[in-house]
This record gives C-alpha cells, sequence and structure tokens, in this order.
C-alpha cells in the first residue's frame, strides 16, 4: 500500500482532532477575547497576572506537586513488589477495578468516610483522640487525590519494571553493589522513563482538579480549575472563566514538552 493510501486511514484521527481539541482550543481562546458584557479586550489576560490568580496558580502547581509525588512514593514500591510477586495479573486487577467506578461516587464515598460520624473519627474515638476535622482540609484533599490517581501512576511504573532485564541486577551484586545501589544506579534509571509518564499521567489532570476541591477540601484550596468552575458556573463571566482556561492549556502543553523532551534526550 502506498503512503498516500495509508493516509487516507489518518482521515478519522484528523477529523477528531480537529473538532475535539483544536476547536474547542480555539472557542475558548475567541471566548477568551471578550469581558462579562461582550465587548472585546484584553483585560481578561491583564487581569490574570494580578495577586489573586498567580496565588491560585502557585497553589495549583503546590498540591499538583503534592499529589505526583505522594503518588510516586507509593506506586514505586507497589510496582516493585507486584513484579515479583504470584498472580500479577489478578492484583494489577485489582488496582485497576477502582478506576472503573464513577469519580464522583468514589468522592461522596471519602465524605462518608472522612465526615464527623464517618469511620475514621469512629476509630479516633476508640483511641481517645476525640472527634477530628478532616473533611475540607488540605490533608484530606491531597489524601483522595492521591487514592484517585495512584493507578495511573502504578501502571507505567510497572510496565517499565517488567521490561527490566534481572541479569544486570545479578550483574550489580556479584560486583558487589548493596540493594540501595543496585536500585540508585541500576533500577531506577532503567525504569526512569515508567516513572515520568506515570508523572506526567498525574501532574497533568492534578493541575486542574475542581470536582475534587469543591466536595473535599470546600473552600480550603483554590486553585485554577475551581476558578474555572467559578466563572462559567456562578459569575458567569466566561471571558475570564476561558483566559484561566487558556494559561491552564499552555501550562499543561509546555509540560508535555518538557517531560517528551527528556525523554528523547534519555532514548538518545
Amino acid at each position: 500500500m502506498t503512503n498516500k493510501g495509508r493516509s487516507y486511514y489518518l482521515i478519522p484521527y484528523y477529523l477528531w482532532i480537529a473538532l475535539f481539541v483544536i476547536a474547542p482550543v480555539l472557542l475558548i481562546l475567541y471566548y477568551s477575547l471578550f469581558d462579562l458584557d461582550g465587548h472585546f479586550t484584553l483585560g481578561n489576560y491583564v487581569n490574570f497576572f494580578t495577586p489573586v490568580y498567580l496565588k491560585m496558580t502557585l497553589t495549583s502547581f503546590w498540591y499538583a506537586f503534592l499529589i505526583t509525588a505522594f503518588s510516586l512514593l507509593v506506586a514505586y514500591p507497589a510496582a516493585y513488589l507486584l513484579t515479583r510477586t504470584k498472580h500479577k495479573q489478578l492484583w494489577l486487577l485489582l488496582i485497576i477495578l477502582p478506576t472503573w467506578i464513577n469519580l464522583l461516587l468514589k468522592t461522596y464515598a471519602f465524605i462518608g468516610i472522612f465526615g464527623t460520624f464517618g469511620p475514621v473519627n469512629n476509630l479516633f474515638d476508640v483511641f481517645g483522640i476525640g472527634e477530628q476535622q478532616i473533611l475540607f482540609t488540605g490533608f484530606s484533599f491531597v489524601f483522595v487525590s492521591v487514592y484517585i490517581f495512584i493507578p495511573f501512576m502504578i501502571l507505567p511504573i510497572f510496565s517499565a519494571l517488567e521490561e527490566l532485564n534481572l541479569s544486570l541486577l545479578d550483574a550489580a551484586r556479584d560486583l558487589g553493589a548493596s540493594g540501595w545501589t543496585t536500585f540508585r544506579r541500576v533500577v531506577f534509571p532503567l525504569t526512569i522513563s515508567g516513572v515520568r509518564s506515570g508523572c506526567m499521567a498525574v501532574f497533568i489532570p492534578a493541575l486542574s482538579l475542581f470536582m475534587i476541591t469543591r466536595l473535599i477540601a470546600g473552600n480550603r484550596v483554590i486553585t485554577l480549575g475551581t476558578a474555572i468552575e467559578q466563572h462559567f458556573l456562578v459569575t458567569q463571566d466566561w471571558g475570564m472563566g476561558s483566559t484561566v482556561a487558556v494559561f491552564l492549556i499552555a501550562i499543561m502543553a509546555l509540560f508535555m514538552m518538557l517531560t517528551g523532551g527528556s525523554r528523547k534526550g534519555v532514548q538518545k
């Protein structure tokens, strides 16, 4: 089959990208150029660089970093143990299974778990700690987010560990390397592509969280995703909401370019 013949099969893909990726981005960019009264303005972009929105941006980055870091700390040992257990496919299925449950249902489940009369506070009462305010805190927001995103961190790391040549570990031990040295100098560098993919799969969506922020953290955590939701659904200021979305898309695209460039450098 000629290259021209193969290109016809790409037409549905190009149409999908044009209709559901490029067109929505252009529409958001268009709305960002109008104020609340429908007049053309660049004031929305000027307003974004005020302290309020810059603080939201820093908060979004901080919590996205925390969610990604804690997910990695839990996911890497879990993926490592998973590659060395029997019935690994069954365990992998159990890890994937929570992703099939609706996100809203999982969030409401944690509202009950962390609530005043939930099992966590009941356990605190048993140990004499007393009732604690767990909901509507930064801790509960990070905890629930890590729980939701952790399968997306485990899967690419598990795939990278599965492809690891075990003879390299034997060679490192034969040369007198300790377990920590073997991990630091052999295992981790050879699985860095899985770590990078997992971090990308967690960090990018964590930047734009709004439903978990609203339900679990209340008004204690305000991110760019929360700001977009408020502008579109509450204040009806679509122009400012679109402006925030434009910057969020640009940040995500830049992050993908940087991590993609790093991956190419490692492969070379």
